[in-house]
């Protein structure tokens, strides 16, 4: 097992990378919007990007799980939840989650820009969440009644 301090360094590299994914799918989204790119265009750039930030989330919330963060573990296992589902569920003949013929029809670009907004705010949120448990993970113990056997000379 890895130390805490790696646990939480990972997972905020992990947490940044999902952060500028999702400010890449708002403003691709924002370009389809504002008809600056076609539906065609804007959906393979997304879909090749769906897979990725699940495998990312997965992956976080099973190392949580490895190293008994559990309320860390209980936090992030919802969304996990919701984004395989998401992925798993892509109607039959769609190109993915993000399908071009059904993009502009009943609000489908609205609710794919709200859920990126969600997923933007969540991980922000947890990105000073992992911040403020890495700097608890490094100050772990009292520096000052260290053992002089603990200390390193130069």
């Amino acid at each position: 097992m890895v130390s805490d301090p790696l646990l939480f360094t990972f997972s905020l590299v992990d947490t940044g990378a999902v952060l500028f994914l999702l400010v890449y799918f708002v403003i691709t989204l924002s370009d389809l919007e504002c008809d600056y790119l076609n539906a065609q265009q804007c959906c393979s750039k997304l879909n090749m990007w769906v897979l990725p930030k699940l495998i990312a989330h997965g992956f976080l919330t099973l190392l949580l799980l490895l190293h008994a963060h559990w309320i860390l573990t209980l936090a992030n296992f919802p969304l996990a939840i919701w984004l395989a589902y998401e992925y798993l569920t892509v109607p039959t003949g769609n190109t993915g989650v993000f399908d071009p013929t059904e993009i502009h029809n009943r609000g489908q670009l609205k609710k794919h820009m709200r859920d990126c907004m969600i997923y933007l705010g969540y991980y922000l949120i947890f990105f000073f969440i992992y911040l403020y448990c890495l700097i608890i993970s490094l100050l772990q113990g009292d520096p000052l009644t260290r053992n002089e056997d603990d200390m390193t000379e130069f």
